[in-house]
């Protein structure tokens, strides 16, 4: 995605050749916020504290079809309050750890597609569940109360449909296996800290320059890891598809385009670009030309089911299924659309 989006940009660098105007593109708040959120996470992940505490609930179920529930919830909590690739990259090693230690391998495919539902489609409720929320919330500075107002209905739907699939899991018994997982409880709270400020910014509580210079002092001095491991792709995309969708925005011939296509439902239409381009990029370039942030906010986020690239958190999953199971991706991506595909038909037709 990053190639991608930086051939795009590129291309339309070309027809929009780099002006001043270039530095009104990019949203620097919403890139510091990004930078805070995932950094401050990449360290408590670093602590082994998410996997400890999800390690702990699960080792109080004794069946698959609750250990699969508990599995797939934590994920949707965590999409909430961790954003969506984040919490995948967290809790899909430890569901296959789980089932796969139990002699549960056939159950992997499922309870990975619909980890992913949760991720994506449950992150929606916060506004920094999802990378796409993060930015449309700074960028039509929406207060916290509508963003809360406009996103429940779908997040209701949503946790239904996907608690509902987890009764396709049997009621088999099985014992979950010890894992010793140890964490630095004081460097955890000061973590904890850390994260509360990168909230505080993301909810405009705190200016956005003075908690990105604190979280990244605070991390260069405690754990320099963390910030190497940053998805420092996922913010050279961003910072790329910012560039693609304003030479965009400048072209008067595309400028009518999608103002036409827009005038006629946002969330239709950004559903259904987020299928070829992913959420993320369809939702910085379609801000571009409405003004109808709910529609907006509604179709991208519900646009993440459906393609395996309509959201760049799926391309997580499917990547680490196949790093475990390579021989399996055709069987696994045919699950994943039916799924996927079922549950932005339903959505669509409810929204």
């Amino acid at each position: 995605m990053l190639l991608i989006s930086l051939l795009l940009a590129a291309v339309t660098a070309f027809f929009v050749p780099p002006d001043a105007q270039y530095l009104g593109y990019y949203d620097l708040k919403t890139l510091a916020c990004l930078f805070s959120v995932l950094a401050v996470v990449a360290a408590l992940r670093d602590l082994n504290i998410f996997a400890a505490l999800s390690q702990r609930l699960v080792r109080t179920f004794g069946s698959v079809r609750s250990v699969a529930a508990m599995l797939i919830i934590i994920t949707m909590l965590g999409s909430m309050l961790l954003t969506n690739d984040t919490a995948l990259l967290t809790f899909l090693p430890l569901s296959w750890f789980v089932m796969h230690s139990t002699g549960q391998d056939k159950h992997i495919p499922l309870l990975f597609v619909l980890q992913n539902c949760a991720a994506n489609l449950c992150g929606m409720l916060t506004p920094f569940g999802n990378p796409q929320n993060l930015y449309l919330f700074s960028y039509y500075n929406i207060p916290t109360s509508e963003f809360l107002s406009i996103m429940l209905p779908p997040f209701v739907m949503s946790t239904v449909l996907i608690l509902l699939c987890c009764f396709a899991f049997p009621r088999t018994r099985l014992s979950v296996p010890d894992a010793a997982v140890s964490v630095n409880g004081r460097r955890a709270a000061v973590y904890g800290l850390l994260f509360a400020l990168a909230v505080a910014m993301v909810l405009r509580a705190v200016p956005y320059a003075v908690g990105l210079v604190v979280i990244a002092a605070a991390l260069l001095a405690l754990d320099r890891h963390a910030l190497k491991t940053v998805d420092w792709g996922l913010l050279a995309t961003f910072a790329a598809f910012f560039t693609f969708s304003g030479n965009l925005s400048r072209m008067e011939a595309v400028h009518a385009l999608f103002a036409r296509l827009l005038s006629h439902g946002a969330m239709l239409v950004s559903a259904l670009t987020s299928q070829v381009i992913s959420n993320v990029p369809a939702a910085i370039l379609l801000s571009r030309f409405t003004d109808d942030y709910r529609g907006l906010l509604v179709g991208v986020n519900i646009g993440g089911a459906g393609t395996l690239v309509a959201s760049l958190a799926s391309l997580i999953t499917f990547r680490e299924y196949t790093r475990h199971a390579p021989g399996n991706s055709g069987r696994f991506l045919a699950l994943f659309s039916a799924v996927s595909f079922a549950f932005l038909a339903v959505l669509l037709v409810a929204n």
